[in-house]
Order: C-alpha cells, then structure tokens, then sequence
C-alpha cells in the first residue's frame, strides 16, 4: 500500500503552536476561577437562607400578632352581632310601646271628651259668678223651660228637684225664686210664700232677694192678709232700703195707711 504524505507547511505549524499557547493560559484561567465561582454562589445561597430563614421569623412572629387580633375581630363582630340583636329587639319594643301609647293617647282624648261636659264650668246668674256642674245646668234649664211653657206645677217640681239633688249649687237662691213665681202662677200662694223665704234664709244678699220679698207681700194680698202684707213691705223697706222694691214698698204703705 502506498502511502500518500501530505505537503508540509511552517506555517501552518507555527500557527498551530500560537494557538496553543494561546490556549494553555485561557483553560488554566478557567479551571482555576472554579473555586471562587462556587465560593460566591455558595456566599449567596448563604445569604438567601438567611434572608429565608428571617422572612419565615418574620412571618411566624406576625403570625403570632394576628392570631390574637382574629380572635379580637372575631369577639368584637360576635358582640356586634350581638348588638344588633339587641337592638332589633328595642326597636321593636319600641314600636310595641309606641303603638301601645297611641292607643292609650286616644282612650284618654275620648275619656277627656266623656268627662269634659261633666267638669264644672262658670256660670254668670243674676249678677253672680259660680262654678256648676253639667248636670246641674241641666236640671236648671229643664225647669226655666217648664216656666216658659207655663207648665208651672211641673216647674215647681223640677225646681223642688234641683234644690234636693244639689243643695250647695250656686243655683240654690234663684231656683227658690222661680219655684216661688211658679207657686204663686199656679196660685199656690202659701208654698210660693215658703219658697219665698226660703230663698232669702239661704241668700239674703241676693240681688233677687228683695224682690222675693215683695212677692211674699203680694202672697199675702191675694190670701186677702193685710197685716200679713204691711208687715211684708215694712220688713222689705227695712232689710233692703235702696233696692227698687223698697221704693215700691213704701209706695203701698202710704197707699194704705
């Protein structure tokens, strides 16, 4: 077998061998920055344990902070539940006693409308002032209009009425009076004289005192009494000197004497 030698070329030697060279430094340069390499990548993994190391401490102690917080949270939001609870409860209390009050408002403007006509009120007759019940106006008025409808015996009775019933009303004198002009309409002349004074036992001060006192006088002419009737006028001209009927009085004394 014949062997075929390539050509030889120098310079393509000497270029090999600058190669080489070249080499030899670069791959010892490599293997032997290796060590410090690994001793940085070693320094780091180091340092990230321990940041790892303190970021778990971190989180483990704030843990340990929020754990009890939670439990507050969760304390303070059961109260709150709580709470609202409670005050449902108030609130509908509330409406309860609410509801319950208005209720009890109305039966009380109703009672006070019952009573109000029963409350006494004040009452201007015959130049006086005096406070009266409703039902003492009441049987006032029902007697004044049995005298308007000259139903004289069934006034005298009503009058009888009010002065039994309500013996202390501011009614009492005046009643008296027209019980006594109703007697004396009806010609009962002996019961109009009793009415007559008993008004002026019970009112001597009355405004219509003298004039029941002229009235008995006038009792005792239709029974036909003179003495009976100059005593009257005399005892008027006496007891009530300014009134108008004093004046009349004295008029009939001089007629009679």
């Amino acid at each position: 077998m014949k062997v075929t030698r390539l050509p030889f070329d120098w310079r393509t030697l000497g270029v090999s061998a600058l190669l080489l060279s070249l080499l030899v430094p670069a791959h010892a340069q490599l293997f032997g920055g290796d060590d410090e390499a690994r001793r940085a990548i070693i320094n780091l993994r180091e340092r990230v344990e321990v940041n790892h190391n303190r970021l778990d401490a971190d989180i483990k102690a704030l843990t340990e902070e929020i754990v009890p917080l939670r439990r507050g949270v969760l304390d303070l939001s059961g109260q709150l539940d709580s709470l609202r609870s409670e005050l449902a409860i108030l609130r509908g209390q509330n409406e309860q006693l609410t509801r319950e009050l208005a209720v009890q408002r109305e039966l009380l403007q109703s009672m006070e409308q019952r009573l109000r006509p029963l409350e006494p009120r004040r009452v201007s007759l015959d130049g006086i002032e005096f406070s009266a019940r409703a039902e003492e106006v009441q049987a006032f008025e029902l007697a004044m209009n049995a005298i308007r409808a000259s139903d004289f015996s069934g006034a005298a009775r009503l009058f009888q009425t009010l002065t039994t019933q309500f013996p202390h009303s501011g009614y009492v004198p005046t009643a008296l009076y027209w019980q006594g002009n109703a007697f004396y309409a009806a010609r009962e002349y002996q019961q109009a004289i009793a009415s007559y004074q008993r008004m002026i036992q019970a009112a001597p001060r009355h405004p219509r005192a003298p004039e029941a006192q002229l009235a008995i006088a006038n009792c005792h002419l239709e029974l036909r009494d003179a003495a009976a009737m100059r005593k009257a006028l005399q005892q008027l001209v006496e007891q009530y000197p300014e009134s108008e009927a004093a004046a009349t009085a004295r008029d009939r004394l001089a007629r009679i004497r």
